[in-house]
């Protein structure tokens, strides 16, 4: 382990509190994530001041320490520094206490519900990004692109059933990850997504014949890649399943919580709750497709705007409410022409923001870093390092970085760009998501994160970067 990770780890271990004050952490593609006792230690300036350390935030009771593409060994030099866990689980007591320092209010409660969600499907990015490139396979070397190999091959039928299996099965992933934020059985979790997936369930909704849960109507709903069902229904059990292990004896608990658990999950599940979540996002999604079809000027400036505040909404985490929703399009469409636009406008616009600041900028270390953040873009995927050690901290690279992201989105929704797979990575793969479509819809979306990056380049080194004022 690097000496630089060690002594990084070190101070942040310090500064939040020390072991003492930790729960639990874990991390994302780009922060780490802490669970504290008490919310009120940590200092925001200080934390900040820690070399290679670009920001901190403070949501939904977690305290986020934002250090880029080197999360993974940061966060491992924390947890060996700190002799902490990521799987403890915050308990009750822990909750009451951060709810003292954070008062409920309607932002709180957004932000909670925000978390949630986060922490729900962040941990599923490797499996998207696996899941995408498979089927990116399938469009580039199937007869739609290169012709390289036939629909009839095992290849082609192969890579087909791993990247559909990725998304077609997000209830039993999300079980699992929804189960550990909401403090419930991981298993539990991926039974009851697997329930909603099970063979027999699926005939019975392709039979279209009435069925009933202990005598209640069940709506007849197809649960694969949905989203929303699993996450309202992981919740709920949670609150039942701790019922239960409060109320049955020791000697009985193991057979019977769990078994009780679901049995009462299953008309909430299947009658209440999942046709709920179904409709919930089947209608947002329709809303979002039909608002990206109206055409004209207003689906237009609806991308622009998209993009050109998709670093915003990044910031204050209402992002995931667009990728929940983008990611539902997709699965159920088969391509999205909304929504995937201006989010991935924004991928290059931040680029293109690191090489104008890099043009424009006269320290050569503050050169050298800026163009560090754009290979960390362009190549690496991770936009954290550019957004807040140049967007944020310079200001002026943020209007250039909008600017551009308004213009490839705008571009992208002019030439009715669609995009047919979710590419979760922000670099230059992330046009692949365009594959699937004619060779001009392809084209078309290089074009427009080609103007993302050059506008925001261009448009930065314009304005300057100027220093943020002390």
């Amino acid at each position: 382990m690097s000496k630089n990770y060690q002594d990084m780890a070190q101070q942040i271990v310090q500064k939040v509190g020390g072991k003492t004050n930790v729960v639990s952490v874990t991390h994302c593609m780009t922060r780490l994530r802490f669970n504290l006792k008490d919310m009120s230690i940590p200092k925001d300036t200080e934390i900040k001041n820690i070399v290679g350390v670009l920001g901190v935030a403070r949501s939904g009771g977690q305290y986020q320490i934002i250090v880029g593409q080197t999360v993974n060994e940061v966060y491992d030099a924390v947890v060996a520094t700190g002799n902490l866990t990521e799987a403890a689980p915050i308990n009750e007591n822990v909750e009451q206490t951060n709810k003292m320092h954070e008062k409920m209010t309607l932002k709180s409660v957004g932000n909670t519900v925000l978390n949630k969600i986060s922490g729900s499907l962040t941990p599923l990015i490797p499996m998207l990004i696996a899941a995408s490139m498979f089927k990116m396979l399938v469009a580039v070397l199937g007869p739609t692109m290169l012709n390289v190999i036939s629909v009839h091959s095992d290849l082609y039928q192969l890579f087909t059933f791993v990247g559909d299996a990725g998304f077609y099965f997000f209830p039993v992933a999300i079980g699992y990850t929804a189960a550990k934020q909401f403090n419930t059985s991981p298993i539990l979790g991926i039974f009851l997504g697997a329930i909603m997936l099970d063979p027999g369930l699926v005939k019975i909704v392709a039979a279209g014949k009435p069925f009933t849960v202990y005598g209640l109507p069940m709506h007849l709903t197809d649960y694969g890649s949905t989203v929303v069902p699993i996450l309202l229904s992981v919740w709920i059990m949670s609150y039942i399943e701790r019922f239960f292990n409060r109320h049955i004896t020791a000697s009985l608990r193991t057979i019977f919580a769990p078994t009780l658990t679901i049995a009462i999950m299953l008309p909430l599940s299947l009658c209440i709750l999942g046709p709920l979540g179904g409709f919930l996002g089947e209608y947002v999604s329709k809303g979002i497709i039909s608002f990206g079809q109206l055409g004209g000027l207003a689906a237009i400036m609806g991308v622009g705007l998209i993009g050109a505040f998709w670093e915003v909404l990044v910031m204050t985490g209402m992002h995931l409410v667009m990728i929940s929703a983008m990611i539902t399009i997709i699965a159920q469409t088969g391509h999205d022409n909304f929504i995937i636009l201006g989010s991935l406008a924004t991928s290059f616009a931040v680029a293109g923001m690191s090489l104008g600041a890099t043009l424009r900028l006269k320290d050569k270390k503050e050169k050298s870093q800026a163009f560090s953040y754009f290979i960390a873009n362009i190549i690496g995927g991770v936009t954290e390092p550019g957004l807040y050690g140049l967007g944020i901290k310079y200001r002026r690279p943020f209007i250039g970085m909008m600017i551009g992201d308004f213009a490839g989105g705008i571009y992208a929704a002019i030439m009715h760009v669609s995009g047919y797979v979710v590419v979760p990575v922000a670099n230059f793969m992330a046009l692949t998501c365009y594959v699937g479509g004619s060779a001009t819809n392809f084209i078309n979306g290089v074009i427009s994160g080609v103007i993302a990056l050059l506008v925001a380049a261009i448009v930065t080194y314009a304005i300057g970067v100027e220093p943020k004022k002390k």
